[in-house]
Protein backbone atom coordinates (compact mmCIF):
# COMPACT_ATOMS: atom_id res chain seq x y z
CA UNK A 1 0.00 0.00 0.00
CA UNK A 2 1.39 3.36 -1.00
CA UNK A 3 -0.81 5.48 1.21
CA UNK A 4 0.69 6.66 4.45
CA UNK A 5 -1.07 5.80 7.68
CA UNK A 6 -2.05 9.42 8.11
CA UNK A 7 -3.56 9.62 4.66
CA UNK A 8 -5.52 6.44 5.23
CA UNK A 9 -7.26 7.78 8.30
CA UNK A 10 -7.85 11.21 6.79
CA UNK A 11 -9.53 9.55 3.83
CA UNK A 12 -11.87 7.72 6.14
CA UNK A 13 -12.92 10.26 8.69
CA UNK A 14 -11.16 13.55 8.11
CA UNK A 15 -9.51 13.23 11.52
CA UNK A 16 -5.90 13.13 12.60
CA UNK A 17 -4.62 9.80 13.84
CA UNK A 18 -2.95 11.18 16.93
CA UNK A 19 -5.02 10.49 20.02
CA UNK A 20 -4.14 13.86 21.52
CA UNK A 21 -5.45 15.89 18.58
CA UNK A 22 -9.10 16.96 18.42
CA UNK A 23 -10.97 17.85 15.25
CA UNK A 24 -14.50 19.23 15.15
CA UNK A 25 -16.97 17.53 12.86
CA UNK A 26 -20.04 19.51 11.80
CA UNK A 27 -23.11 18.41 9.88
CA UNK A 28 -26.56 19.69 8.98
CA UNK A 29 -28.01 17.37 11.63
CA UNK A 30 -27.14 19.83 14.41
CA UNK A 31 -24.44 17.74 16.05
CA UNK A 32 -20.92 19.10 16.53
CA UNK A 33 -18.39 16.42 17.44
CA UNK A 34 -14.89 16.93 18.80
CA UNK A 35 -12.54 13.94 18.84
CA UNK A 36 -11.21 12.85 22.24
CA UNK A 37 -9.12 9.86 21.16
CA UNK A 38 -8.90 8.08 17.82
CA UNK A 39 -7.06 4.86 16.94
CA UNK A 40 -5.68 4.25 13.45
CA UNK A 41 -8.05 2.51 11.05
CA UNK A 42 -7.98 1.53 7.38
CA UNK A 43 -10.36 3.05 4.80
CA UNK A 44 -14.09 2.38 4.93
CA UNK A 45 -15.25 -0.37 2.58
CA UNK A 46 -18.67 -1.23 1.17
CA UNK A 47 -20.19 -4.64 1.84
CA UNK A 48 -22.94 -3.70 -0.63
CA UNK A 49 -25.97 -6.01 -0.59
CA UNK A 50 -24.28 -8.81 1.30
CA UNK A 51 -24.75 -10.17 4.80
CA UNK A 52 -21.03 -10.03 5.50
CA UNK A 53 -20.71 -7.14 7.98
CA UNK A 54 -19.21 -9.59 10.49
CA UNK A 55 -16.31 -10.18 8.09
CA UNK A 56 -15.74 -6.55 7.04
CA UNK A 57 -15.82 -5.26 10.62
CA UNK A 58 -13.56 -7.91 12.11
CA UNK A 59 -11.02 -7.77 9.29
CA UNK A 60 -10.99 -3.99 9.78
CA UNK A 61 -10.27 -4.68 13.45
CA UNK A 62 -7.37 -6.99 12.51
CA UNK A 63 -6.08 -4.43 10.02
CA UNK A 64 -5.92 -1.93 12.89
CA UNK A 65 -4.06 -4.51 14.96
CA UNK A 66 -1.40 -4.65 12.23
CA UNK A 67 -1.31 -0.84 12.06
CA UNK A 68 -0.69 -0.73 15.79
CA UNK A 69 1.93 -3.48 15.93
CA UNK A 70 3.71 -3.21 12.57
CA UNK A 71 2.92 0.38 11.51
CA UNK A 72 1.92 -1.20 8.20
CA UNK A 73 -1.32 -0.71 6.31
CA UNK A 74 -2.85 -3.95 5.04
CA UNK A 75 -6.05 -4.79 3.21
CA UNK A 76 -7.35 -8.29 3.92
CA UNK A 77 -9.56 -10.21 1.48
CA UNK A 78 -13.07 -10.57 2.88
CA UNK A 79 -14.09 -13.19 0.31
CA UNK A 80 -11.35 -15.58 1.43
CA UNK A 81 -12.89 -15.58 4.91
CA UNK A 82 -16.46 -15.71 3.60
CA UNK A 83 -15.75 -18.74 1.40
CA UNK A 84 -14.12 -20.77 4.16
CA UNK A 85 -16.74 -19.76 6.70
CA UNK A 86 -19.79 -20.56 4.61
CA UNK A 87 -18.51 -24.00 3.61
CA UNK A 88 -17.84 -24.73 7.28
CA UNK A 89 -21.30 -23.47 8.18
CA UNK A 90 -22.92 -25.72 5.58
CA UNK A 91 -21.15 -28.74 7.06
CA UNK A 92 -22.42 -27.76 10.51
CA UNK A 93 -25.99 -27.41 9.23
CA UNK A 94 -25.82 -30.81 7.52
CA UNK A 95 -24.46 -32.44 10.68
CA UNK A 96 -27.35 -30.88 12.58
CA UNK A 97 -29.82 -32.57 10.19
CA UNK A 98 -30.80 -29.15 8.84
CA UNK A 99 -31.93 -28.05 12.33
CA UNK A 100 -29.71 -24.98 12.18
CA UNK A 101 -29.74 -21.78 10.19
CA UNK A 102 -27.76 -21.53 6.96
CA UNK A 103 -27.47 -17.81 6.24
CA UNK A 104 -24.89 -15.24 5.19
CA UNK A 105 -24.61 -13.70 8.66
CA UNK A 106 -21.86 -14.53 11.09
CA UNK A 107 -19.90 -13.35 14.10
CA UNK A 108 -16.52 -11.81 14.80
CA UNK A 109 -15.34 -15.19 15.99
CA UNK A 110 -15.80 -16.61 12.47
CA UNK A 111 -12.94 -14.38 11.33
CA UNK A 112 -10.74 -15.34 14.27
CA UNK A 113 -11.46 -19.02 13.57
CA UNK A 114 -10.44 -18.49 9.95
CA UNK A 115 -7.27 -16.71 11.04
CA UNK A 116 -6.34 -19.65 13.25
CA UNK A 117 -7.26 -22.52 10.94
CA UNK A 118 -6.94 -21.14 7.40
CA UNK A 119 -4.93 -17.92 7.63
CA UNK A 120 -5.61 -14.68 5.72
CA UNK A 121 -4.69 -13.28 2.31
CA UNK A 122 -4.36 -9.74 0.89
CA UNK A 123 -7.29 -8.26 -1.00
CA UNK A 124 -5.44 -8.17 -4.30
CA UNK A 125 -4.71 -11.88 -4.07
CA UNK A 126 -8.43 -12.76 -3.81
CA UNK A 127 -10.52 -9.68 -4.64
CA UNK A 128 -13.73 -11.60 -5.30
CA UNK A 129 -15.53 -11.58 -8.63
CA UNK A 130 -17.72 -8.60 -9.50
CA UNK A 131 -20.18 -9.74 -12.15
CA UNK A 132 -21.53 -6.66 -13.89
CA UNK A 133 -20.33 -4.33 -11.15
CA UNK A 134 -20.21 -0.65 -12.07
CA UNK A 135 -18.23 0.42 -9.01
CA UNK A 136 -15.07 -1.06 -7.56
CA UNK A 137 -16.58 -1.38 -4.10
CA UNK A 138 -19.78 -3.22 -5.00
CA UNK A 139 -20.46 -6.93 -4.61
CA UNK A 140 -23.71 -7.54 -6.54
CA UNK A 141 -23.08 -11.28 -6.70
CA UNK A 142 -24.14 -12.10 -3.14
CA UNK A 143 -27.90 -12.15 -3.52
CA UNK A 144 -27.68 -14.82 -6.19
CA UNK A 145 -24.86 -16.67 -4.43
CA UNK A 146 -26.78 -16.87 -1.16
CA UNK A 147 -29.84 -18.26 -2.91
CA UNK A 148 -27.86 -20.86 -4.88
CA UNK A 149 -25.81 -22.02 -1.90
CA UNK A 150 -28.86 -22.22 0.38
CA UNK A 151 -30.73 -24.21 -2.25
CA UNK A 152 -27.83 -26.65 -2.51
CA UNK A 153 -27.52 -27.10 1.26
CA UNK A 154 -31.26 -27.48 1.80
CA UNK A 155 -31.48 -30.02 -1.04
CA UNK A 156 -29.16 -32.30 0.90
CA UNK A 157 -31.91 -32.88 3.45
CA UNK A 158 -34.05 -34.36 0.68
CA UNK A 159 -31.31 -36.75 -0.42
CA UNK A 160 -32.31 -40.41 -0.57
CA UNK A 161 -30.16 -42.58 1.62
CA UNK A 162 -26.76 -41.47 2.84
CA UNK A 163 -24.90 -38.47 1.45
CA UNK A 164 -22.18 -38.94 -1.12
CA UNK A 165 -18.60 -38.13 -0.08
CA UNK A 166 -18.39 -35.31 -2.64
CA UNK A 167 -21.23 -33.06 -1.51
CA UNK A 168 -18.85 -30.65 0.18
CA UNK A 169 -16.75 -30.36 -2.99
CA UNK A 170 -19.89 -29.44 -4.88
CA UNK A 171 -20.63 -26.62 -2.45
CA UNK A 172 -17.02 -25.42 -2.56
CA UNK A 173 -17.31 -25.26 -6.34
CA UNK A 174 -20.25 -22.86 -5.98
CA UNK A 175 -18.24 -20.50 -3.78
CA UNK A 176 -15.18 -20.84 -6.03
CA UNK A 177 -17.30 -19.88 -9.02
CA UNK A 178 -18.92 -16.85 -7.43
CA UNK A 179 -16.08 -15.55 -5.23
CA UNK A 180 -12.91 -16.99 -6.73
CA UNK A 181 -10.72 -19.86 -5.57
CA UNK A 182 -9.09 -19.56 -2.16
CA UNK A 183 -5.32 -19.71 -2.81
CA UNK A 184 -3.21 -22.29 -1.03
CA UNK A 185 -0.02 -20.41 -1.94
CA UNK A 186 0.66 -16.99 -3.42
CA UNK A 187 3.37 -14.43 -4.06
CA UNK A 188 2.90 -10.98 -2.56
CA UNK A 189 5.36 -8.07 -2.49
CA UNK A 190 8.05 -10.35 -3.85
CA UNK A 191 7.63 -13.09 -1.23
CA UNK A 192 5.94 -16.48 -1.39
CA UNK A 193 3.35 -17.23 1.29
CA UNK A 194 0.64 -19.60 2.35
CA UNK A 195 -2.40 -17.94 3.95
CA UNK A 196 -1.15 -19.15 7.34
CA UNK A 197 2.42 -17.88 6.87
CA UNK A 198 1.14 -14.52 5.61
CA UNK A 199 -0.98 -13.99 8.73
CA UNK A 200 1.93 -15.07 10.93
CA UNK A 201 4.27 -12.63 9.16
CA UNK A 202 2.03 -9.80 10.37
CA UNK A 203 2.20 -10.94 13.99
CA UNK A 204 -1.45 -11.95 14.21
CA UNK A 205 -2.27 -14.63 16.78
CA UNK A 206 -5.87 -15.81 17.11
CA UNK A 207 -5.32 -16.64 20.78
CA UNK A 208 -4.77 -12.94 21.57
CA UNK A 209 -8.49 -12.16 21.15
CA UNK A 210 -11.47 -12.80 23.40
CA UNK A 211 -15.19 -12.12 23.17
CA UNK A 212 -17.00 -10.16 25.89
CA UNK A 213 -20.72 -9.76 26.57
CA UNK A 214 -22.98 -8.64 29.43
CA UNK A 215 -26.21 -10.48 30.22
CA UNK A 216 -27.69 -11.70 33.48
CA UNK A 217 -29.26 -14.95 32.29
CA UNK A 218 -25.82 -16.49 32.94
CA UNK A 219 -23.54 -15.90 35.95
CA UNK A 220 -20.75 -13.36 35.67
CA UNK A 221 -17.48 -14.89 34.55
CA UNK A 222 -15.88 -13.66 37.78
CA UNK A 223 -17.75 -16.37 39.69
CA UNK A 224 -15.97 -19.66 40.30
CA UNK A 225 -17.00 -22.35 37.87
CA UNK A 226 -18.54 -19.93 35.37
CA UNK A 227 -15.70 -18.69 33.17
CA UNK A 228 -17.56 -18.33 29.84
CA UNK A 229 -20.81 -19.20 28.09
CA UNK A 230 -22.09 -19.65 24.55
CA UNK A 231 -23.99 -16.47 23.62
CA UNK A 232 -27.35 -17.63 22.27
CA UNK A 233 -27.85 -15.85 18.95
CA UNK A 234 -28.28 -17.56 15.55
CA UNK A 235 -25.08 -16.21 14.02
CA UNK A 236 -22.94 -17.61 16.84
CA UNK A 237 -23.20 -21.00 15.17
CA UNK A 238 -19.56 -21.83 15.97
CA UNK A 239 -20.56 -21.65 19.65
CA UNK A 240 -18.02 -19.01 20.58
CA UNK A 241 -17.51 -18.92 24.34
CA UNK A 242 -17.79 -15.37 25.69
CA UNK A 243 -16.76 -13.81 28.97
CA UNK A 244 -19.76 -12.34 30.78
CA UNK A 245 -19.18 -9.14 32.76
CA UNK A 246 -21.42 -6.40 34.21
CA UNK A 247 -22.33 -3.56 31.87
CA UNK A 248 -20.08 -1.12 33.75
CA UNK A 249 -17.08 -3.39 33.24
CA UNK A 250 -17.93 -3.91 29.59
CA UNK A 251 -17.82 -0.13 29.14
CA UNK A 252 -14.54 0.05 31.08
CA UNK A 253 -13.04 -2.48 28.69
CA UNK A 254 -14.11 -0.44 25.68
CA UNK A 255 -12.77 2.79 27.14
CA UNK A 256 -9.50 1.25 28.28
CA UNK A 257 -8.90 -0.25 24.84
CA UNK A 258 -9.43 3.05 23.04
CA UNK A 259 -7.32 5.01 25.51
CA UNK A 260 -4.45 2.59 24.97
CA UNK A 261 -4.45 2.45 21.19
CA UNK A 262 -6.66 -0.61 20.56
CA UNK A 263 -9.86 -0.87 18.53
CA UNK A 264 -12.70 -3.37 19.06
CA UNK A 265 -14.96 -5.42 16.81
CA UNK A 266 -18.55 -4.61 17.79
CA UNK A 267 -21.66 -6.77 17.45
CA UNK A 268 -24.71 -4.53 17.84
CA UNK A 269 -28.42 -4.12 17.31
CA UNK A 270 -29.12 -1.29 14.85
CA UNK A 271 -32.86 -1.82 14.45
CA UNK A 272 -33.76 0.92 16.93
CA UNK A 273 -35.12 4.24 15.68
CA UNK A 274 -32.15 6.02 17.25
CA UNK A 275 -29.70 4.47 14.75
CA UNK A 276 -29.92 6.91 11.85
CA UNK A 277 -28.68 6.74 8.28
CA UNK A 278 -27.00 10.11 8.83
CA UNK A 279 -24.28 8.72 11.07
CA UNK A 280 -25.63 9.15 14.60
CA UNK A 281 -26.84 6.47 17.02
CA UNK A 282 -28.71 7.51 20.18
CA UNK A 283 -31.39 6.16 22.54
CA UNK A 284 -34.03 8.91 22.49
CA UNK A 285 -36.52 9.37 25.30
CA UNK A 286 -39.59 8.80 23.13
CA UNK A 287 -42.07 9.06 25.99
CA UNK A 288 -40.97 12.63 26.66
CA UNK A 289 -40.40 13.40 23.01
CA UNK A 290 -42.68 16.43 22.80
CA UNK A 291 -41.13 18.05 25.86
CA UNK A 292 -37.54 17.28 24.82
CA UNK A 293 -37.97 18.61 21.29
CA UNK A 294 -40.01 21.64 22.33
CA UNK A 295 -42.93 20.50 20.19
CA UNK A 296 -46.56 21.27 20.94
CA UNK A 297 -48.17 18.08 22.29
CA UNK A 298 -51.09 18.16 19.86
CA UNK A 299 -48.69 18.55 16.96
CA UNK A 300 -46.42 15.81 18.35
CA UNK A 301 -49.29 13.32 18.60
CA UNK A 302 -50.22 14.07 15.00
CA UNK A 303 -46.76 13.33 13.64
CA UNK A 304 -46.00 9.99 12.00
CA UNK A 305 -43.22 7.72 13.28
CA UNK A 306 -40.63 8.94 10.76
CA UNK A 307 -41.23 12.60 11.62
CA UNK A 308 -40.89 11.84 15.34
CA UNK A 309 -37.69 9.95 14.72
CA UNK A 310 -36.25 12.84 12.73
CA UNK A 311 -37.07 15.28 15.52
CA UNK A 312 -35.53 13.04 18.17
CA UNK A 313 -32.27 12.42 16.32
CA UNK A 314 -31.38 15.62 14.50
CA UNK A 315 -29.62 17.29 17.45
CA UNK A 316 -28.41 16.35 20.96
CA UNK A 317 -31.35 15.62 23.27
CA UNK A 318 -31.86 13.83 26.59
CA UNK A 319 -31.58 10.04 26.32
CA UNK A 320 -32.79 7.11 28.39
CA UNK A 321 -30.63 6.06 31.30
CA UNK A 322 -29.60 2.48 30.58
CA UNK A 323 -29.50 -0.23 33.25
CA UNK A 324 -28.39 -3.86 33.24
CA UNK A 325 -32.03 -4.84 33.60
CA UNK A 326 -32.99 -2.91 30.45
CA UNK A 327 -30.30 -4.71 28.47
CA UNK A 328 -31.54 -8.09 29.62
CA UNK A 329 -35.19 -7.32 28.98
CA UNK A 330 -34.41 -6.15 25.45
CA UNK A 331 -32.48 -9.36 24.76
CA UNK A 332 -35.15 -11.60 26.27
CA UNK A 333 -37.91 -9.87 24.27
CA UNK A 334 -36.00 -10.14 20.96
CA UNK A 335 -35.60 -6.36 20.83
CA UNK A 336 -31.82 -6.66 20.93
CA UNK A 337 -30.83 -8.87 18.01
CA UNK A 338 -27.47 -9.55 16.36
CA UNK A 339 -28.10 -7.19 13.46
CA UNK A 340 -24.78 -5.72 12.48
CA UNK A 341 -21.01 -5.82 12.97
CA UNK A 342 -18.86 -2.68 13.02
CA UNK A 343 -15.54 -1.46 14.43
CA UNK A 344 -15.16 0.85 17.45
CA UNK A 345 -12.09 3.05 17.03
CA UNK A 346 -12.45 6.25 19.04
CA UNK A 347 -14.40 8.61 21.27
CA UNK A 348 -15.75 12.10 20.76
CA UNK A 349 -17.93 14.61 22.57
CA UNK A 350 -20.76 16.73 21.25
CA UNK A 351 -21.23 20.46 21.81
CA UNK A 352 -22.78 19.71 25.21
CA UNK A 353 -19.91 17.53 26.38
CA UNK A 354 -21.74 14.19 26.03
CA UNK A 355 -19.50 11.24 25.08
CA UNK A 356 -19.96 9.30 21.84
CA UNK A 357 -18.08 6.34 20.37
CA UNK A 358 -16.66 6.57 16.87
CA UNK A 359 -17.67 3.60 14.73
CA UNK A 360 -16.34 2.47 11.37
CA UNK A 361 -19.18 1.04 9.30
CA UNK A 362 -19.01 -0.97 6.06
CA UNK A 363 -21.71 0.70 3.99
CA UNK A 364 -19.35 2.85 1.95
CA UNK A 365 -18.84 6.58 2.34
CA UNK A 366 -21.50 8.11 0.10
CA UNK A 367 -24.76 9.52 1.45
CA UNK A 368 -23.73 9.75 5.09
CA UNK A 369 -22.86 12.85 7.09
CA UNK A 370 -19.50 11.54 8.28
CA UNK A 371 -18.19 9.56 5.29
CA UNK A 372 -19.05 6.13 6.65
CA UNK A 373 -18.28 6.88 10.30
CA UNK A 374 -21.01 6.72 12.97
CA UNK A 375 -21.15 8.43 16.36
CA UNK A 376 -22.87 6.20 18.93
CA UNK A 377 -23.81 7.71 22.28
CA UNK A 378 -22.78 6.11 25.56
CA UNK A 379 -26.42 5.14 26.14
CA UNK A 380 -26.58 3.43 22.75
CA UNK A 381 -23.35 1.57 23.44
CA UNK A 382 -24.63 0.41 26.83
CA UNK A 383 -28.02 -0.66 25.52
CA UNK A 384 -27.33 -2.07 22.06
CA UNK A 385 -23.95 -3.78 22.40
CA UNK A 386 -24.42 -7.51 22.03
CA UNK A 387 -20.74 -8.40 22.23
CA UNK A 388 -17.25 -7.09 21.59
CA UNK A 389 -14.06 -8.74 20.39
CA UNK A 390 -10.92 -7.30 21.94
CA UNK A 391 -7.22 -7.95 22.36
CA UNK A 392 -6.68 -9.41 25.86
CA UNK A 393 -3.96 -6.81 26.49
CA UNK A 394 -6.54 -4.03 26.10
CA UNK A 395 -8.61 -5.22 29.07
CA UNK A 396 -7.99 -3.38 32.37
CA UNK A 397 -5.60 -5.34 34.58
CA UNK A 398 -8.05 -5.84 37.43
CA UNK A 399 -10.72 -7.25 35.11
CA UNK A 400 -8.18 -9.39 33.29
CA UNK A 401 -7.06 -10.85 36.62
CA UNK A 402 -10.64 -11.66 37.67
CA UNK A 403 -11.22 -13.37 34.32
CA UNK A 404 -8.02 -15.36 34.64
CA UNK A 405 -6.50 -13.90 31.47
Amino acid sequence: MKKTLLAALLAVSGMAMAQTESTEQKADSGFVFTTIDSVAITPVKNQHRSGTCWCFSTLGFLESEVLREKKKEVDFAEMFVVSHTMVDRAEYVVRMYQNAQFAAGGSAYDVIYCLKHYGLVPQEVMPGIKYGATKADTLPVHKELDAVAAGYVHALSRSLGKLTPVWKKGLQAIYDTYLGVCPEEFTYEGKKYTPQSYAASLGLNADDYVSITSYTHHPWSYEEGHPRFVFEVPDNWRMDLMYNVPMEDMMRIIDNALQNGYTLAWGADVSEQGFTRKGVAVVPDVENGAQNTGTDMAHWLGMDAKAKRDELTKRPLPELEITQEMRQEAYDNWENTDDHGMQIFGRAKDQNGKIYYMIKNSWGTQGFDYNGIWYASTAFMQYKTNDILVNKKAIPKDIRKKLGL
